[in-house]
């Protein structure tokens, strides 16, 4: 797969050029999806139920605080794309550095008050009874690894603003490989049980830091900065901060939402019912990642060629985007709601010598999940409009209406749904706030993209 420079950005023909920046991104995706199902599935077979559930757990935690990284290289991305569009690189090159600085800065902090507040934070997100003891064994050691994640996922951001796709694909690759790799020999050779998860997990991350860290010292990069671009630049550093802060409050809105769930589904049939909701975590990661793929694609071509004032390329970049990533929706739709039971089993173990609770909570499992996965899925072959529809405003540097489009799925519609529904619907009311929150927040996407289009795309 061919990488495009940066100057391409704005000359090639969308669609094709959309591909180009979207496949690898989607293969990216897909592998690291892929390891998280896998990793789930080698945990479900050779530790237990009980340890799915511990790591759903920790997960909303620690992705919290590597969301910073993230937060901070999708802020820093948009700025850098309309940068290089405008052909002004030295604050291209300004931007990074100041990524560089926060993004250690920031995910140092967030790691040491982790480890502070250890026992008061994973109860916190349901880890009660028995998912205690894993959880914790789990979370602290994934801790160490967290800042070379925080680090990959800002430096990915920043490779495909240059409009290397393919190298922000091995980034996401290599853990992923690396991550299978080490489960098998950390927790069916050695038997290290969900230390040696752990620590499989946290060696992947460091593995995918060090390729990033090679890709920007080599002549694949065209950022080449010194010392002088580490130090904070005021303006720059709102400048990411206010467009990172859109990606930072969709994860702690997901974060909050993993705690709110986690609780409720206790209340409602403990342990087994938070099982359930842990392997729908791993399918929503793994079974959207065509449309995923298509949104990071999308965000450095708007950025780039709405920084370089072409504004009927960028209006044809959203129509494409949108088109493609329904397709792939709905195609994703389809295989899920004929195969939910077969998605299911890949997760549980049917060894003669599992403990009676663990074959408890797979029977369990086993029953609620397929229903589950249908609701949650529902509303998938519409979603691209929301998804595109939030990813423009980023793109383009506009901090408000990004926030609030990102937030409006999560934070304004399915976090009152499943406080309200439950209590009418019980366990139904939880799954049928998923595609009830989709429709909503596309509609009012739709409207609001639509309004966008016409007077600043068109009339400009």
């Amino acid at each position: 797969m061919a990488n495009v420079s940066s100057d391409e950005l704005g000359t090639r023909p969308i669609g094709k050029l959309l591909v180009k920046q979207s496949v690898p991104a989607a293969i990216g995706i897909l592998v690291m999806s892929l390891n998280v199902l896998i990793d789930s599935v080698f945990v479900g077979k050779w530790i237990g139920s009980i340890a799915i559930a511990a790591i759903s757990v920790v997960l909303p935690i620690t992705f919290f605080i590597a969301a910073l990284g993230m937060a901070i290289g999708v802020g820093g991305s948009s700025i850098i794309s309309r940068a290089l569009g405008a052909d002004n690189r030295e604050k291209a090159l300004k931007t990074f550095g100041n990524q560089i600085t926060l993004t250690f800065v920031m995910t140092i902090s967030m790691v040491i008050l982790g480890l502070i507040y250890v026992n008061d934070l994973i109860p916190v997100f349901g880890a009660k009874g028995s998912i205690f003891e894993p959880a914790k064994i789990y979370y602290i050691i994934i801790l160490y690894g967290v800042p070379f994640l925080a680090y990959t996922m800002m430096g990915n951001n920043v490779m495909r603003a240059e409009g290397k796709p393919k190298f922000a694909m091995n980034a996401m690759i290599i853990p992923s490989v690396a991550n299978l790799f080490m489960d098998y020999l950390l927790i069916y050779v050695f038997d290290m049980g969900m230390a040696g998860a752990a620590w499989a997990t946290t060696t992947a991350y460091f593995m995918s830091f060090s390729y990033v860290l090679y890709f920007f010292l080599s002549k694949n990069s065209e950022l080449k900065i010194n010392w002088g671009h580490l130090g904070f630049n005021m303006p720059i550093l709102k400048e990411i901060s206010s467009l990172g802060f859109v990606t930072l409050a969709r994860q702690a809105v997901v974060s909050f939402t993993y705690l709110l769930m986690n609780n409720i589904l206790f209340n409602l049939e403990g342990e087994a019912m938070i099982a359930v909701y842990a392997i729908i975590g791993r399918v929503l990661m793994f079974a959207l990642f065509p449309v995923f793929g298509i949104t990071q694609g999308f965000l450095p071509i708007a950025g780039y060629n709405y920084g370089a004032e072409k504004y009927e390329r960028v209006k044809e970049s959203i129509y494409t985007a949108i088109k493609y990533a329904s397709v792939l929706g709905s195609i994703v739709f389809l295989g899920l709601l004929i195969f939910p039971e077969a998605l299911t089993a890949l997760f549980l173990s049917n060894r003669a010598d599992l403990p009676m609770e663990d074959k408890l909570v797979n029977a369990f499992v086993l029953e609620r999940t397929p229903n589950a996965i249908r609701w949650v899925f529902a509303a998938t072959p519409i979603i691209a409009l929301q998804l595109i529809g939030a990813a423009y405003f980023q793109a383009i540097g506009k901090a408000i209406p990004a926030l609030l489009l990102t937030l409006t799925r999560q934070g304004f519609f399915f976090i009152p749904l499943i406080l309200i529904l439950p209590s009418y619907f019980g366990e139904l009311g939880i799954w049928i706030s998923f595609p009830i929150a989709d429709v909503l927040a596309t509609i009012v996407t739709g409207i609001y993209l639509r309004k966008e289009v016409k007077t600043k795309l068109e009339f400009t």
